[in-house]
């Protein structure tokens, strides 16, 4: 959620590693001869890049579905874009487990406050009920520009957010202010004549969009294979060091981030404005994208946009051939949380609103239950393979 937070997850203590050299055989996944660190590395590094490359591929559909909005505004343009958003935050959602190591994505530089910042002002954007002439867009001194833009993001608040999958999926949506269902921003609002500057909507929603796959691709550049001095260059000779992220950011996504700032923050406030993907409604698909990120990166198993399976040694075999107890019950935990995320309902905004002892709470508490146990699970596999304290983002 707020970047502040990536600073616990890279406070680290002092850590012992087993040498690869002095791992048993592996699982049956990683073939007849000993598993290496390098090959769980490798093969981790391929599925991040792999993932990204679909999220692009997803949010270039998307992009194509916003022109032809802006274009010719309608319902059906607009419904369109809509879908195209939805569809690729799908595969967004589950980059999310790439985070929380100083990597490309979160470290000093990266470009993570600009891709996902949450929660959103609206206000800070555009016209909110009660405001008319609230927000940037509203401005007609401010120029639209991407460079503009991004230096407004989280400007003066973390709240100030003007890029992004959030600043796109208001622009499309609107505020939510329906109990049962999602925003409702007419399509009007993008029609010169219907309302104040439909124009700069129009330019507003072009380069935010622009700016996001910019982003994204910043940081898939940084996963490409065969390049002598970006991040996986390094990340793939890691070894030890480069398992050791991995465990950082899986733990840190399912107890401090996930569990944390996605669900425990929204049920314990019971406020619309502290879900993730407040505007589209959303948040219940963010929820199981993100345990799915999860899973995938513990198996080594990604399924692509276009159907084929990615496939190869994960955390999990690396942690079998050391402890195969610690290895099958941190899978089963984590398969237990991606179901428990299925059953989150929706719209989650009225899902959090119930008794304390309401049956959709509580299927959101059991979501948080499980991912808290599965990032115990994950520091005891980290403990199976030698690292012997993982300091994790906490909520």
């Amino acid at each position: 959620m707020y970047r502040y937070l990536i600073a616990s997850a890279l406070t680290l203590g002092t850590l012992a590693a087993t040498p690869a050299s002095a791992a048993p055989p592996a699982a049956a996944s990683a073939g007849p001869s000993a598993l290496q660190a390098s090959a769980v590395v490798q093969h981790y590094s391929t599925l991040v890049y792999a993932n990204y490359s679909d999220t692009i591929a997803a949010a270039q559909q998307m992009q194509k579905a916003i022109h032809a909005f802006l274009a010719k505004p309608s319902p059906a343009t607009q419904n369109a874009a809509r879908k195209a958003w939805l569809d690729a935050r799908e595969f967004y959602g589950q980059t999310e487990a790439f985070r929380f190591y100083d990597g490309p994505i979160d470290n000093a530089d990266g470009p993570e406050g600009q891709i996902n910042a949450w929660p959103m002002d609206e206000s800070y954007v555009d016209y909110v009920v009660g405001d008319d002439n609230a927000g940037l867009i509203n401005n007609r001194k401010l120029p639209i520009t991407k460079e503009r833009l991004a230096a407004l993001n989280e400007h003066d608040g973390e709240e100030n957010i003007s890029t992004g999958w959030h600043a796109i999926e208001f622009m499309l949506w609107g505020q939510d202010l329906d109990d049962h269902g999602p925003g409702a921003r007419p399509y009007t609002d993008f029609v010169d004549g219907k309302k104040p500057n439909a124009d700069r909507r129009r330019a507003y929603l072009k380069v935010v969009t622009e700016l996001l796959l910019d982003d994204l691709q910043s940081v898939a550049d940084q996963w490409k294979p065969g390049v002598k001095n970006n991040f996986r260059a390094t990340f793939d000779q890691g070894g030890d060091e480069s398992l050791r992220k991995v465990f950082i950011g899986l733990g840190s996504l399912s107890r401090g981030e996930l569990a944390g700032e996605r669900l425990e923050v929204a049920m314990a406030s019971r406020d619309q404005e502290d879900e993730h993907s407040c505007f589209s409604d959303n948040t219940h698909r963010d929820a199981v994208t993100n345990a799915q990120g999860i899973q995938n990166v513990w198996l080594g198993h990604y399924q692509r946009r276009n159907g084929t399976v990615l496939q190869g040694p994960g955390l999990r075999d690396w942690v079998a051939a050391q402890d195969p107890v610690i290895a099958e019950k941190t899978s089963l935990q984590i398969a237990k949380s991606v179901a428990s995320a299925h059953a989150i309902p929706a719209p989650f905004d009225q899902a959090i609103q119930g008794a304390r002892d309401s049956a959709a709470r509580a299927k959101i508490q059991a979501t948080i239950d499980s991912l808290t146990q599965q990032s115990k699970d994950l520091v005891d596999a980290a403990k199976a393979v030698g690292f012997e304290q993982l300091n994790l983002v906490e909520p």
